[in-house]
């Protein structure tokens, strides 16, 4: 949703520190750096286990995930491949995060439904462009990509400032796992009623 409605007004903000990276790196390696980012920076919550670093780092890691749209628009190389990437690069950074917090939690069958529930939203949207032409920021539905990061980053928080005496992951990943998939079932409702002619 964030991203849908406010993506014209976001992207430009990112061109200023996306401009050094412009010209030393092209959009697909940004990419394929924030995957290895995100990767690096889970591993190392598995060490130290400290809620807020994670939480932090993680919303610096996922930040690489904008400025390669940024080096795109700068090098003037944005291409088909690209948008491919970018979107399963995105899948797999969803996959180690909640991997990570399942395993660190236990919770490995809220993990489970957290990432259907987020790979289900995806795939709808997906689906229907199969079907039919799907404008890519018209979808503005409840619980996108970059809420889902938001509300990850913000439950890291919350169990940082509670501490050892409540475990808030599970219910967060149980939490984050109903409204993925009610986000999924509102993508579907909308590509039903668009392929079936409506407006």
């Amino acid at each position: 949703m964030i991203d849908g409605l406010f993506k014209t007004y976001i992207d430009p903000l990112w061109e200023m520190p996306a401009r050094p990276l412009s010209k030393v790196f092209t959009a697909n390696q940004v990419t394929l750096m924030g995957l290895g980012l995100i990767a690096l920076v889970s591993l190392a919550f598995l060490w130290h286990r400290a809620p807020f670093w994670y939480a932090l780092t993680l919303g610096i890691a996922f930040s690489a995930d904008s400025l390669d749209g940024a080096v795109a628009r700068l090098r003037n190389e944005s291409s088909a491949f690209g948008g491919y990437l970018d979107a399963i690069v995105d899948r797999y950074q969803e996959m180690i995060v909640i991997a990570t917090l399942a395993y660190v939690s236990g919770a490995w069958v809220a993990g489970y439904f957290a990432l259907a529930g987020a790979f289900l939203t995806s795939y709808m949207k997906a689906r229907a462009a199969m079907e039919m032409p799907v404008d890519n920021v018209a979808w503005p539905d409840l619980f996108e990509r970059q809420e889902r990061i938001l509300f990850i980053c913000l439950a890291l928080v919350g169990q940082s400032l509670v501490g050892s005496s409540l475990d808030i992951i599970p219910w967060a990943l149980w939490l984050l796992a109903i409204l993925t998939h009610a986000t999924a079932l509102q993508r579907f409702l909308r590509a039903r009623r668009l392929l079936r002619g409506g407006k």
